[in-house]
């Protein structure tokens, strides 16, 4: 048997991106003139749910027999593989998607990527030269979820380009149908990893190119063209706006949850009714209900979920609460449910960072409200809720009637929170001393 290091271990490190990283880790390996029976009697662990791919039985990496593939039916489950000891390195490396990933070197030269005898009977080298992302072979058009690893890689490698051919290919598929057939973890998994690349834009942008964000993800495709105040976004178009916000995310290292809120949080701006353009009142409880869907279709876990959705509606109250009292910055934070979930709310503040900076001449402003909230969050965390209720049970007498039990749990709520406002208050009206002159 012959034994391939191929794929991205390759390409990163013709690119020169993290070498060390690629030679030992994420390593893909393809072995040539082998069966099933002779991996397994030589310690490697079938693992294989679709086509024969084993565990190396010290390193854990995986090992795939070279392989040919049908395509059956629409779709990404709609195909036959085909593995025997005949199958050649250059027809399974035919079957990957784009020229950069279809490149291969010996295993006796693989922990020196860069100085191996290069095997590349696509192209690749040249198209990572020439910064190009193009298609293998017509078998691209077979599987859909290569449309999505595209558009991802356009955002890990924002200086490529899209090959004409490549991109006529992509539109044809879209006017097939072939992205209707796609599978929710499947399209979870590719927008996930889009949106924590370098410039996640450039993924919406080639999905958008090609029209597939339009069978995707329609709430976010019909931000383009709707216009906002340009007194408060510079930018003025919504689809622009939402990917200076995707990109700031990034900038700051954002999580996912943090980047998905910011992808979700304006989706009502595209519903907004025409004669009220360019204001968007309401828009935020719109852009509640149509995340719901998003997160129903393409079953985004329960963190992304829960953390968009607070930003979607709550955004707007977290750009304005400078001008706020205590009292309704207190109501924000229960809103946001920050006195229990401080952590979240950090993150919540960070995407509300990200919409406010992610605006034409504003991407090096200050986000003041962080400020302003952690110090209310501070002052509010501070009031400890045990004394307040045990001093309201102990008050009730022991004859007391159901319904006046029943009020217990209630009064105890409201005590703790005029004693968070009050605190809340203080710690304000102090640093207002504190800066008041002498």
């Amino acid at each position: 048997m012959d034994i391939y290091l191929v794929g991205g271990a390759v390409r990163d490190a013709l690119l020169a991106r993290d070498t060390d990283s690629a030679a030992h880790f994420d390593r893909d390996w393809v072995v040539v003139g082998a069966t099933p029976e002779a991996m397994a009697a030589q310690g490697f662990l079938p693992v294989g749910k679709d086509f024969p791919v084993f565990l190396h039985p010290q390193t854990r990496e995986e090992y795939a027999l070279a392989r040919t593939e049908r395509k059956t039916a629409p779709g990404y489950h709609g195909f036959h593989f085909h593995t025997d000891p005949g199958v050649t390195l250059e027809e399974d490396l035919a079957r990957r998607d784009l020229t950069i990933n279809a490149m291969a070197v010996v295993q006796a030269e693989a922990e020196q990527p860069t100085r191996a005898t290069l095997i590349d009977p696509y192209g690749g080298q040249s198209d990572l030269q020439q910064r190009v992302l193009r298609h293998v072979t017509g078998a691209f058009a077979e599987d859909p979820v290569r449309i999505l690893r595209l558009a991802r890689f356009g955002a890990r490698f924002p200086d490529f380009s899209v090959a004409p051919e490549t991109q006529a290919l992509m539109v044809q598929m879209v006017e097939d149908g072939e992205v209707d057939h796609l599978v929710p973890e499947r399209v979870w998994q590719e927008l996930s990893r889009g949106l924590m690349e370098q410039r996640p834009s450039r993924m919406f942008e080639v999905l958008r190119g090609c029209g597939a964000l339009a069978r995707l993800l329609p709430e976010v495709d019909r931000l383009w063209g709707v216009p906002q105040r340009a007194d408060y976004h510079p930018e003025v178009d919504t689809g622009v706006h939402l990917m200076m916000v995707l990109d700031m995310s990034a900038r700051l290292g954002a999580s996912l949850p943090v980047r998905f809120a910011c992808l979700c949080h304006d989706l009502g701006k595209g519903t907004t009714p025409a004669d009220v353009l360019p204001r968007h009142i309401g828009h935020e409880e719109r852009s509640a209900r149509l995340l719901k869907g998003v997160c129903e279709r393409w079953r985004v876990p329960r963190d992304c979920r829960e953390l968009a959705d607070v930003v979607a509606r709550e955004h707007g109250h977290m750009h304005r609460c400078t001008d706020f009292s205590p009292t309704a910055l207190l109501r924000l934070l229960e809103r946001c449910d920050a006195l229990r979930r401080p952590e979240r709310f950090t993150e919540v503040l960070l995407a509300c960072e990200c919409d406010a900076r992610g605006r034409l001449g504003f991407e090096n402003s200050a986000y003041p409200q962080r400020d302003r909230l952690l110090r209310a969050l501070a002052a509010a965390s501070a009031v400890d809720p045990a004394p307040l209720a045990a001093h309201l049970t102990a008050s009730l007498p022991a004859d007391a009637t159901p319904q006046a039990r029943a009020q217990l749990g209630p009064r105890i709520a409201h005590a703790v929170h005029i004693a968070r406002a009050t605190s809340v208050a203080a710690a304000f009206d102090a640093d207002a001393g504190a800066t008041a002159p002498g």
